[in-house]
């Protein structure tokens, strides 16, 4: 059985989830061939559970600065055309199925060719009634168009009543916390800003993951160049968080744990969705301005219970495994994958200390 996995690189949550789900599905028999596109091939790293052969696309991405989305930057810096002719030219014969992990290339030449298609995101989750911000009819809309797919695994911290799957989060280890270590990554912040933000605060050593060269040490302050062995290092011995509002990592932060501080980015639909949801599971601090005196109250704050959520990828793996089987031998049932319900039930029913929804 044969799978072509489209992976978003805008950001690295959609590559961390990746990273999760890929050696179940190569342990559940899977042959795998990848395509990354939001990024460029240059700007891709520790990419070695891949392989060498995936293909980068420039595909569709967002333009983001000092926090805050850009959609007039976003529309003009797409090229539209490029994309379209990429995706017309995927050749798809040769796959049993095609996965989109919120890649339009990949789902987009899955629609055009009339090929089943399974999306795995936090985004589908988004198809359900869960936590939402309020207005962004836009954005609305270009969540549904950006990656469509036949149907949609959605990925969420709780289940609010629908066939949501709990986070996929790859295994973590177990090192000693350290009490006044925090872990800063707002990538689509400027550096500066972040420094300046948290200077002051002599007592607590701040660890941030920025795009930068080389490490630079500043007293009780150190940037570091993205890394993905050295950042799950550093998130497994922190105290606490302080990221923008992206799905992946607030997931691992729950799991392990750690109290976190989010800055949702303005205008992202997702985001602002993410920081109401974390606050109606009072799972984190929200803040819309870097204010020093909100960080003040944080970090004397103390750190949650930690969220034990089960395997999801290998679920999800060994779930799929017998879909195709089945369509396998069916073939009157080849465009149809059955809406996991019952996985959804067996996965938040072994999940301990589940937040609380009101």
């Amino acid at each position: 059985m044969k799978i072509l996995y489209g992976v978003q690189g805008t950001g690295n949550g959609h590559l961390t989830r990746a990273r999760a789900l890929v050696p179940e599905l190569r342990r559940a028999g899977f042959d795998i061939d990848f395509v990354f596109s939001g990024r460029a091939a240059e700007d891709f790293f520790n990419m070695q559970v891949f392989g060498e052969n995936y293909r980068v696309f420039q595909g569709l991405t967002l333009v983001c600065e000092a926090g805050q989305l850009k959609p007039l930057k976003t529309a003009l810096n797409n090229n539209f055309l490029r994309f379209i002719r990429d995706a017309m030219s995927l050749q798809l014969d040769e796959y049993d199925l095609i996965i989109s992990d919120f890649e339009p290339v990949t789902a987009w030449a899955a629609k055009m060719k009339k090929r089943r298609s399974l999306g795995i995101s936090h985004q589908c989750a988004f198809d359900f009634d869960i936590p939402k911000a309020a207005g962004h009819f836009l954005s609305k809309r270009i969540m549904q168009c950006f990656a469509p797919t036949t149907q949609g695994i959605g990925l969420h911290w709780h289940h609010f009543n629908h066939a949501i799957l709990p986070p996929m989060i790859e295994p973590q280890g177990h090192s000693p916390v350290q009490q006044n270590k925090i872990l800063i990554y707002m990538g689509f912040e400027d550096t500066q800003t972040i420094i300046d933000f948290v200077t002051g605060f002599s007592a607590f050593e701040f660890i941030i993951y920025a795009k930068v060269q080389e490490p630079q040490y500043l007293n009780n302050i150190t940037v570091k160049p993205f890394c993905h062995e050295g950042f799950h290092r550093d998130l497994e011995s922190c105290n606490g968080v302080i990221s923008n509002a992206g799905f992946e990592l607030a997931s691992e932060c729950l799991q392990l744990g750690k109290k976190l501080l989010i800055k949702p980015l303005q205008q992202q639909y997702e985001q602002e969705s993410n920081a109401l949801a974390l606050q109606l599971l009072n799972r984190a601090t929200v803040m819309q301005q870097l204010h020093k005196e909100t960080l003040a109250a944080w970090l004397s704050s103390p750190s949650p219970e930690a969220v034990d959520y089960p395997n999801v990828a290998e679920g999800i793996a060994l779930w799929l495994k017998s879909q195709l089987q089945a369509t396998q031998k069916n073939p009157d049932s080849e465009a149809v994958l059955f809406i996991p319900e019952q996985l959804a039930k067996q996965l938040w029913q072994r999940c301990q200390q589940l937040p609380h929804y009101p």
